[in-house]
């Protein structure tokens, strides 16, 4: 009896051992097949898919490079006709203006010389202009000699040139030259902004000094976005007027943006051998660029239909790659062949197929054939 208990107990323990062999998920090494046989459970709990060739339309495109950037008269560099030092500076970067706001304030004590010189030569000038034109009639009746005439022009034109330059820089610098004519004096000057948008660089601080050759601020308006890229003039042929552009901002976003070719440059760059090309952005009202980030882009020059595949059907092995076509299926079982295949381009989800012709209608494993054609993930069984 203890013998017959032995032997039952061996029979069990090799049943268990052969259930647990049975329902391991691995690839059997078999040399010479190209066939993989998958169980109905594992083809569910592994959420496989059945699928075809699906005609995609594929984009023959022009990589390229560039940044994001405004038109010149969207940009403002705030500088000041003749140096000063700061007394009042408001602003931040980041921080919004309107055209006509008062950006910063200068002062200096050649402000105040400027418009006493002003004052002194339009009072002289009433007095000159009166001169020169009595000295006219007097020369025009022969009282008067033609020298004294003369002088008299001369020394009334210089100073009405005089005048009229120290007038046009009392304007340049923002001072109302009719105020300084009542007697108002100021030693500051203001400076204002000439365009709407954004300080995106401040260069001073109170109580430094700017001479006329400094960037005091920056303005940009974002309101016209786009792009700046650079073709290589090996390319430069195919890019067109109103070509689509597909771009990305890598370091910040995954989402891909889309604009459209505005312009190509005529000069090539002597030492990258690049051309310019100007692109409007579509709908720059919603995405939040920043002037000087960097893009990476494809224009698109032309499109084609192909048969394609799902990237997740298709596996790559030792540089060769594959699909699984399906065979046969039962109530339990389903049967797939390895077919190896011939690629062509790609986008983001799709490779296209070049040797359809055996597989234009077979049912194709389109999600999880990675697992079962590669060593270690497990899957199915070679025959």
């Amino acid at each position: 009896m203890k013998h017959i208990y032995i032997l039952l107990f061996s029979l069990v323990l090799l049943t268990c051992g052969n259930s647990e062999k049975n329902d391991q998920t691995h690839i059997d090494e078999h040399e010479n097949t190209n066939e993989i046989v998958v169980t109905k459970q594992q083809f569910e709990s592994e959420n496989m898919q059945l699928g075809t060739l699906t005609e995609i339309e594929f984009n023959n495109s022009v990589k390229v490079n560039g940044m994001i950037d405004v038109p010149p008269q969207n940009k403002s560099m705030v500088s000041t006709f003749i140096g000063g030092y700061i007394t009042k500076t408001p602003l931040l970067v980041g921080d919004k203006v309107k055209k006509g706001q008062l950006l910063v304030t200068l002062e200096n004590t050649e402000f105040v010389e400027i418009q006493q010189d002003y004052l002194e030569i339009a009072e002289q000038l009433n007095y000159l202009k009166s001169e020169f034109t009595r000295q006219k009639t007097l020369y025009d009746e022969n009282i008067s000699s033609q020298k004294n005439y003369l002088k008299a022009e001369s020394n009334y034109k210089s100073s009405l040139a005089h005048y009229n330059g120290l007038h046009k820089k009392l304007q340049m610098m923002n001072i109302n030259p009719s105020l300084v004519k009542k007697g108002e004096i100021s030693s500051t000057i203001n400076l204002y902004a000439t365009i709407e948008g954004y300080v995106t660089k401040v260069n001073v601080s109170t109580g430094s000094y700017v001479s006329p050759s400094d960037t005091i601020l920056e303005i940009v308006d974002t309101d016209h976005i786009h792009l700046e890229l650079l073709v290589f003039e090996k390319d430069i042929l195919k890019i067109k007027k109103d070509q689509i552009i597909n771009f990305k901002i890598p370091e910040a976003s995954e989402e891909t943006f889309q604009a459209e070719v505005h312009l190509v440059g005529t000069t090539i760059d002597e030492i990258n051998r690049t051309v310019k090309v100007h692109g409007h952005v579509d709908d720059d009202e919603d995405a939040n660029f920043i002037v000087g980030m960097f893009i990476e882009a494809e224009i698109i020059i032309s499109k084609s239909k192909s048969f394609a595949l799902p990237k997740n059907a298709i596996s790559e092995i030792d540089d060769d790659y594959f699909v699984l076509g399906l065979i046969n299926k039962n109530d339990n079982t389903y049967n797939f062949e390895k077919i190896k295949l011939n690629i062509g381009q790609q986008n983001e989800d799709y490779i296209e197929i070049l040797n359809i012709e055996n597989i234009k209608d077979q049912q194709l494993l389109i999600n999880g054939t990675y697992m079962l054609l590669n060593k270690g993930e497990g899957g199915g069984h070679n025959h």
